[in-house]
């Protein structure tokens, strides 16, 4: 979801440093990758299965690629639970962007099920101490309507793009259909696309960027999470893949090496403020209640809003920082106009060229058999 630290501003030079024969493997790992990228999004096509519309539902964004989810079928629907396995305790303490994780995901789950003629109601669950989601099959469900079948035909082409934008302004009516889009029960969104208001944002993204990488321990999980290369992204299945972030993908053995040279808390502001200025606008999601289920609430809404904007050719990525240090949260509050309430995303949108997607677990790595 909801993580985009790019990091291997120096990885050019790097590579230099293995010579021509890391270029060429380079370049067939990335055709490669390109393969398995296209495999793992192919569009879902009847019959519909359980199981395609679980491939479908972890397509959705969630935080450092983690997939905290696991997925139980049964013949009444399908139940989403979280996987604290995956946890990132460091940037989320409080499970915050997990939860939203699998908002994001039930999205998917509840968008896949309507177009494909299997509707269903979502609802939030608390089985066994767990909060979670589920989606319960209903027989006597409506055809999709042309918004949810568009955000339909997105869910595989959706990805958090995190490069500089071409600095195009989003048409009003656009604007008006992506708030309408995330109309979800208790979450407000704010929309900003005043260059002052966009601005002030962009200072709160770089103080939250330099206070996390002052943190030792913030720096040492986001490392665990990056997979530099595109073998270890498929095998993995999850993580940051260097090359979705818009950076060099480089051979595992490098890739830490490169890392420590260009992870800077200057080159890395220069880089947010280049991004944040670049875009169309900002937009802050804030959920009530402030639990499990207003952040799955939030998961569901900002999912709803990038299927939106990729249906309109429109590109989105988390800036989360100002919401994940607890000191700057009260000014993303001020500047996006919340009454105190609590942000919980930050997502930049504008216009710009996709990049490479970020890998996926197999879909039966995921599934919970019943016992």
């Amino acid at each position: 979801m909801l993580t985009r630290r790019g990091i291997l501003t120096g990885g050019s030079a790097a590579l230099a440093l293995g010579g021509a024969g890391i270029v060429v493997e380079a370049r067939r790992a990335a055709a490669r990758y390109a393969r398995y990228s296209r495999d793992l999004r192919v569009p879902l096509m009847p019959p519909v299965t359980d199981r395609g519309l679980v491939r479908y539902a972890t397509l959705a964004a969630n935080g450092h690629n983690t997939q905290p989810w696991r997925f139980q079928m049964s013949d009444r629907g399908i139940a989403i639970r979280p996987d604290f396995s995956r946890r990132t305790p460091v940037v989320d303490p409080d499970d915050h962007h997990l939860y939203v994780s699998l908002g994001c995901a039930v999205e998917n789950l509840a968008i896949a099920a309507i177009a494909t003629g299997r509707p269903g109601a979502v609802a939030v669950t608390r089985d066994d101490n767990e909060t979670g989601a589920s989606l319960a099959f209903i027989s006597d469900g409506m055809a999709a309507d042309p918004d949810t079948w568009k955000m339909f035909t997105a869910i595989p082409r959706r990805q958090s793009t995190r490069s500089v934008y071409d600095g195009r302004p989003v048409p009003s009516a656009d604007l008006e259909r992506l708030r309408k889009s995330a109309d979800v029960d208790g979450v407000h969104l704010a929309l900003l696309t005043d260059q002052g208001a966009v601005g002030r944002m962009r200072d709160l993204v770089i103080a939250g960027n330099d206070a996390q990488m002052a943190d030792r321990a913030f720096v040492a999980e986001l490392k665990r999470w990056i997979r530099f290369s595109p073998s270890a992204a498929i095998g993995r299945g999850d993580g940051l893949y260097a090359a979705a972030s818009g950076n060099p993908a480089l051979p595992e053995w490098l890739g830490p090496h490169a890392f420590e040279m260009a992870f800077k808390p200057r080159s890395e502001a220069d880089k947010y403020a280049r991004q944040m200025d670049s875009s169309a606008g900002i937009a802050v999601f804030s959920a009530a209640p402030e639990n499990p289920a207003g952040w799955i609430a939030a998961g569901r809404a900002c999912q709803r809003f990038c299927l939106t904007a990729t249906a309109l050719g429109i590109r989105t990525a988390f800036v989360n920082q100002p919401v994940e240090v607890a000191a700057l949260r009260a000014d993303v509050a001020s500047v996006a106009g919340l009454d105190g309430r609590r942000p919980d995303l930050v997502l930049r949108f504008g216009y710009a060229p996709a990049l490479p997607y970020s890998p996926r677990r197999p879909v039966e790595a995921v599934i919970l058999r019943n016992a």
